[in-house]
């Protein structure tokens, strides 16, 4: 019974990690990389429960509040602070990865994060609560865990090609602030039972399906920006690339569009003043962005007329 408890406990995580991992047909992130996201986030429950401790020892000087201090509880205890770590892990070990090239892959690193979160909270709410919680969780808390972070990761990867700071902590805080309503919500309704009754709860079970429903809007807009702007075909190697003499270019938040402009604009600063790049540099620059010969032939016609 233990043994069955346990599987039940873990297979919704993982199953649902399968899931969101396999909408990452075109270019699907290492193993090894998901396996290490998977772990930290499964570790991050160990703050997590400590901070919570804290924070609701701190809340219960309310608890002659109910509907206040369920409230705090949800959206504080729970839903910031969770979804807070979880975030914390997505930028801290996937977002400077290299492997971190495409707008989907925020949504993937940030639901493995969240589903190693909640196979430890599974394991800890089931070992107590038997195989019918197990069951009733894996239709229910671990889908939101995903979700809502799920969503927060689309904004995380919108963020990874933000042409500003600025607009790249603002997108980051709006993903971690849509998670926290939504995990909140989820939890407010369940906290508040007692209070409001139990008809009261079954308002968690839209708040999971218009999730879901959003997320996978989300995840067919996150794919069509990384097919148009070529992050899907294209494996760029950054560094090779030289930024014009006094210009200083993120390339990592270049489209494939920009990068092909600026190849072109960078043989014809280098013809202009004689500078010519050794033919194996060039011809594996060509490879790795994948410019054609076509390509090459069409910047030189470029160059030439110029010249005229």
């Amino acid at each position: 019974m233990i043994l069955i408890s346990l599987i039940m406990a873990v297979a919704p995580a993982v199953l649902i990690l399968l899931y969101y991992y396999k909408q990452d047909k075109a270019k699907p992130e290492p193993k090894g990389l998901i396996i290490k996201i998977f772990f930290i986030g499964f570790a991050s429950i160990i703050p997590a429960i400590i901070i919570e401790l804290i924070l609701d020892a701190v809340a219960e000087a309310i608890l002659f509040l109910p509907i206040i201090y369920f409230f705090i509880k949800s959206f504080v205890v729970a839903g910031l602070v969770e979804e807070s770590l979880k975030l914390f892990v997505v930028k801290q070990f996937a977002y400077k990865d290299s492997h971190f090239d495409e707008v989907m892959d925020g949504v993937v690193y940030a639901v493995v994060a969240s589903m190693g979160f909640a196979c430890f909270e599974n394991v800890l709410y089931v070992s107590g609560g038997g195989w019918t919680l197990a069951f009733l969780r894996a239709f229910t808390a671990v889908p939101l865990h995903a979700v809502a972070s799920g969503i927060m990761g689309f904004y995380i990867g919108k963020a990874k090609f933000a042409q500003t700071k600025s607009d790249e902590t603002s997108l980051i805080f709006k993903g971690l602030l849509i998670a926290v309503l939504i995990h909140g919500a989820y939890d407010f309704f369940l906290f508040s039972m007692p209070v409001l009754g139990d008809a009261v709860g079954l308002l968690a079970i839209p708040i999971i399906i218009g999730s879901f429903l959003f997320l996978r809007k989300k995840i067919k807009l996150a794919i069509s920006e990384d097919v148009m702007e070529g992050r899907t075909t294209e494996e760029y190697n950054m560094e090779r690339l030289i930024p014009l003499t006094g210009t200083e270019l993120n390339f990592s938040k270049m489209s494939r569009s920009e990068l092909y402009r600026h190849l072109e604009m960078e043989r014809m600063h280098s013809r202009m003043f004689g500078i010519s790049q050794p033919k194996p540099f060039k011809e594996e620059l060509d490879k790795e962005i994948g410019t054609s010969t076509s390509d090459v032939k069409e910047i030189d016609d470029v160059d030439n007329n110029n010249k005229i």
